[in-house]
């Protein structure tokens, strides 16, 4: 897979590392050449070039419409909304991925502006904090494709209706899946002949039109 970052500062040098060390072909774009040095340093074997990512003749130079993901990860929300256009529209890169620095800005980070995955790391952390202590309710941990998909986890209570069914047993309303169960600290994939607990993380894929299946099914009415 071929992945074009934009930022070298800790987060994207970060990213940067990660994917190639998973043998993915990284190149990493910043105006800092002070940040990209400190990138070719840290993580040798990563391609990066002291280039503006808003420029489109820099991602032209940069090959961007071979690139299967785009990650705009810089401090500034501005040039990741720049970033994730150029991007989607003049080289129509599959996969778009930007970060939120200021939680009030994620409303514009939707496809409009080419953005497939938004991460903000403030609602992201407000959603690991419910989920450490919320149990019996569905917590929103992540949003794709401009909010149409979402990962939702829930603790089951003791009262909550799919304690003791099987997961055939569930009757998952259309564009909705579970992904996942972590029991005692261990992740089981659910099959249809899994059984659920109370106390168990359930993990679930689903759009808004099913959600107040989801939660019935999970929760209660």
């Amino acid at each position: 897979m071929r992945v074009v970052i934009a930022g070298a500062g800790k987060v994207g040098s970060y990213i940067a590392g990660d994917l190639n060390r998973a043998g993915h072909s990284v190149l990493v774009l910043d105006l800092s050449r002070s940040a990209i040095a400190e990138t070719k340093a840290d993580v040798p074997g990563v391609e990066a070039w002291v280039a503006d990512a808003c420029e489109l003749s820099a991602l032209e130079r940069a090959e961007l419409g071979t690139a299967d993901v785009v990650a705009a990860v810089t401090g500034d929300d501005k040039v990741n909304l720049v970033v994730a256009l150029l991007a989607k529209q003049e080289f129509a890169v599959p996969r778009v991925v930007a970060r939120v620095n200021h939680p009030e800005n994620e409303w514009l980070f939707n496809e409009t502006w080419g953005v497939d995955v938004a991460v903000s790391t403030p609602h992201l952390l407000t959603a690991l904090v419910e989920e450490a202590v919320s149990v019996g309710s569905l917590v929103r941990l992540l949003q794709f494709e401009g909010g149409k998909a979402r990962l939702e986890e829930v603790t089951l209570a003791d009262t909550s209706p799919a304690v003791g069914k099987l997961v055939s047993e569930l009757g998952m309303p259309r564009d909705s899946t579970l992904v996942a169960i972590v029991r005692d600290e261990h992740v089981i994939v659910p099959r249809g002949d899994t059984p659920l607990q109370a106390a168990d993380e359930v993990l679930i894929l689903l759009t808004p039109e099913s959600e107040e299946g989801v939660h019935a099914i999970f929760v209660g009415p």
